[in-house]
């Protein structure tokens, strides 16, 4: 039996893959789900005000202008929603 040492605990081969494929499968079904652009107040409901100005403000994201109405990408959102943010970065 194959075994891995974290630092925290002992676990098998087995129990690693499967817990990884269950969260691998879990977001797949969160990220199928999506729409491909959100407006602008989705966006700041599903990610908040906050992080969401700040991103465009950085740069990171792009909004989509057409007339009274700005999207986002939503992909584009998800995917800085799982980088660690540095709050100081001007």
């Amino acid at each position: 039996m194959i075994t891995i040492e974290f630092t925290d605990k002992l676990i098998t081969y087995d129990t690693f893959v499967r817990d990884v494929a269950m969260e691998v499968a879990r977001q797949l079904s969160r990220l199928r789900n999506d729409p491909e652009m959100v407006s602008q107040r989705q966006a700041y409901a599903m990610f908040g005000r906050g992080n969401v100005d700040r991103w465009r403000r950085q740069g990171k994201i792009q909004p989509c202008k057409r007339p009274g109405k700005i999207e986002y990408r939503t992909a584009d959102l998800r995917r800085l929603q799982q980088i660690q943010q540095d709050y100081f970065d001007k």
